[in-house]
């Protein structure tokens, strides 16, 4: 990180020098410590710039001028999300820097480190990679400046753009280019995006099928008659030449052939200008874009910006292959110091502190949430280390961490209990162009098998010197409830009074477009839940997560979903309003009101949109319904509604018509409410499953609810660079 630091090493340059957002962990949950280490081990001297000033190019040059290239990422998050709520307010603090310190990144982080790096060295290659680069791409919705924004390539000026799981483009990369290759040259690499001339193509092989339109009528053929006699003859005259022979060919041919032809089409999307200027053709522009995202069968994307002679196509290769467990043990087992750099000294960072005694066991999630920009960026595969890399790495913290207690924080990632899940059969999986694995049901060729995990666990608290390990990672619940002995194992061993699912909404309209299943799943695992939870004698709690103002939901299924709320005795205390992010298929749900999981054309389904400002606010109150804060806009919205019959002292009414002092509209008069109406005033409840009484002992407060693009924990948004 320093030139003292080279001097030590006997360094004159770096090989390569990677530039980040975040305050510099050399952990493996932070994509610039892995890549740093996955490419040293590869004999490249890597220097990292960490959270630079981006006001002047002077700290870009604080390591000299690298001899291959600059990496530029934003961090482990994307910069304006980290940046801004849901409101877009700005945050008051930031997880990945030192002390928690604002303001030390930029918005759009990596263009503005793109534009600094240019300025200190123009003639060293740039390369972009990470969350922020992949989930902007091509062109996409901004929520921040409320417009449809050009592909991340022609702001940045970047020579190539690394999306997804990075290690193997990247390692590949540099070695081409340490060889003496041209960055401009190397057009081939899976999970890379560039700039090209308009209608440039890779050879003369290859063809492109347009998907710019909707609702384009197709050629009408003449269907031959089945019953007519048609005459057949071994041979066919070809003008004055030789008999051709009339060869059969066969099913596996004709699929090879249809295969080989498909792996040599790029499919051109609708330019920047139509998808800026027509909802209809980006939402078409984004069901197209996650139809190609299984690297079994995704074909090359292009995406035409500027007009006239300034027209340049974005040119995306196929997604990544998954990396195998042999090759995730590898990178997970790379020499980290597990630690922050030392020239942080005392300073406290949250993410670290967050996940320092946790474990990342996998990658990949095939949940499809619409919301969620993890199938964007790592894909729907899952990928999982072994078992024995994960005890290993379990030993590491023991022997190697300070402050240990014994306590390992979390075994998961994206999802707690995906690990070693995957298609049946290799040949389906490769094939299959579906956008989620589990909805709208588990689908019958994906192995739902806990077992692997439950040895896992098993085996990791049975480990010397451990005395619990933890969950913290999100549960799929829907899947947990196919294995009654690992609900077991899970509720007995490795629950700490609370566990964490996400149900995000009660309501079928909201739950279908952000396919996830409905309520009824999540009450059989809450059975279970309670039984194994009582049969180990413990007294626990479920913490379920829920989204306000998602695209598909009505001021009603708030309602419903409040109602639900109060009659399981859940008082949420932290909740989260949806926040559009970019390349999500809710975020183009929201932008074009559209729904791109069917066919998009001028009259297919409209989805209901909740833009105001008022009415997302309605959508939060309705989670927080027993804040007193809330009652005012409740009550006005209930009334207008029509569901006055809601607003009164009892159990069955969802707020009281009285308003305490010193809250919401206290200059109004106050009725004091009659002793009778006691019960109605707000109480502070246990964030439970079932009512609490006032004998139940006190729990910690759950954890925030963030955005999707916020990972529930660190280990569930590992960047791979």
């Amino acid at each position: 990180m320093s030139r003292a630091e080279m001097d030590k090493l006997g360094w004159d340059e770096c090989d390569i020098i990677l530039v980040t957002g975040d305050a510099y962990i050399d952990h493996p949950s932070f994509g610039m410590a892995l890549v740093g280490r996955l490419l040293e081990a590869q004999s490249f001297r890597v220097g990292i710039v960490a959270q630079p000033d981006w006001h002047s190019a002077d700290d870009f040059k604080r390591l000299g001028k690298p001899k291959l290239f600059f990496g530029i990422t934003a961090g482990n998050m994307d910069s304006m999300v980290n940046r801004y709520t849901s409101d877009r307010k700005i945050r008051s603090d930031d997880a990945y820097t030192p002390n928690a310190a604002p303001d030390r990144r930029p918005d759009r982080a990596v263009i503005v480190y793109s534009q600094r790096a240019r300025e200190a060295y123009p003639e060293v290659p740039l390369v972009i990679g990470s969350i922020e680069a992949s989930l902007r791409r091509i062109a996409h919705y901004d929520y921040w400046s409320d417009k449809v924004r050009r592909s991340i390539l022609p702001h940045s000026k970047a020579d190539l753009l690394i999306f997804g799981n990075a290690e193997r483009a990247l390692v590949e990369l540099a070695h081409r280019l340490a060889k003496g290759e041209r960055i401009g040259e190397i057009r081939d690499l899976r999970g890379t995006a560039f700039m090209v001339p308009h209608g440039w193509l890779p050879g003369p092989d290859w063809a492109e099928a347009d998907s710019t339109t909707v609702d384009t009528p197709g050629a009408v053929h003449a269907h031959p008659d089945p019953y007519a006699m048609q005459a057949t003859a071994p041979t066919l005259k070809v003008g004055a030449g030789d008999p051709a022979i009339v060869r059969l060919v066969g099913r596996a041919e004709r699929l090879a052939q249809h295969k080989a032809a498909r792996a040599h089409t790029a499919i051109r999307l609708p330019s920047y200008e139509q998808v800026r200027d027509d909802p209809v053709l980006y939402a078409h522009a984004s069901r197209t874009f996650h139809l190609e995202s299984n690297p079994g069968n995704a074909r090359a994307l292009i995406q035409a910006h500027g007009e006239g002679a300034a027209r340049r196509d974005v040119w995306l290769n196929p997604p990544p292959i998954p990396l195998s467990t042999e090759e995730m043990d590898h990178v997970f087992g790379l020499p980290y110091a597990r630690a922050p750099h030392p020239a942080y000294g005392d300073a406290r960072i949250p993410a670290w502190e967050m996940i320092r005694f946790s474990i990342n066991i996998m990658r990949g999630c095939f949940g499809g949430c619409t919301f969620c920009s993890i199938t964007e960026h790592e894909g729907r595969i899952i990928q999982s280390r072994s078992e024995e890399s994960i005890l290993h790495e379990i030993e590491e913290i023991r022997d190697k961490t300070p402050g240990f207690t014994g306590v390992i924080s979390d075994l998961g990632g994206p999802t707690a209990n995906m690990y070693r899940m995957a298609c049946k059969d290799p040949k389906i999986e490769s094939s299959c162009r579906r956008l989620s694995c589990v909805y709208p049901d588990i689908c019958p060729n994906m192995n739902t098998d806990h077992a692997p995990l439950i040895s896992v666990y098993r085996k990791a608290r049975a480990l010397p010197g451990i005395k619990k390990i933890q969950i913290s990672s999100g549960l799929r619940y829907d899947l947990a409830v196919r294995s009654p002995e690992y609900v077991k194992e899970l509720v007995t061993h490795h629950v700490g009074g609370y566990l964490k699912i996400a149900p995000e909404h009660t309501q079928e309209g909201p739950l279908s477009k952000m396919m996830k299943p409905g309520i009824g799943a999540y009450e059989r695992f809450k059975q279970m839940f309670d039984k194994f939870s009582k049969e180990a004698g413990k007294e626990q709690y479920l913490i379920p997560y829920f989204i306000a103002a998602h695209p598909g939901t009505t001021d009603e299924d708030m309602l419903e979903l409040a109602l639900w709320l109060k009659k399981n005795g859940f008082r949420l205390d932290q909740v989260q309003t949806f926040l559009p992010t970019p390349l999500a298929i809710a975020t183009a749900m929201w932008h074009t009101e559209k729904n791109p999981l069917r066919k998009v054309t001028a009259d297919s389904e409209s989805v209901a949109v909740v833009r105001g400002g008022r009415q997302r606010k309605l959508h939060k109150a309705f989670l927080r319904y027993h804040d007193a804060e809330n009652w005012p806009l409740l009550r006005e919205a209930l009334k207008a509604m029509g569901r006055s019959d809601l607003i009164g002292p009892g159990k069955r009414h969802l707020i009281p018509a009285w308003q305490p002092a010193g809250t919401a509209c206290s200059t109004a008069p106050r009725r004091t409410p009659p002793i009778a109406d006691a019960k109605s005033r707000p109480q502070k409840l246990a964030l439970a499953t079932r009512r609490a009484t006032p004998a139940a002992p006190a729990k910690p407060s759950p954890p925030a609810r963030r955005h999707p693009d916020v990972p529930r924990h660190p280990l569930s948004r590992h960047k791979g660079g």
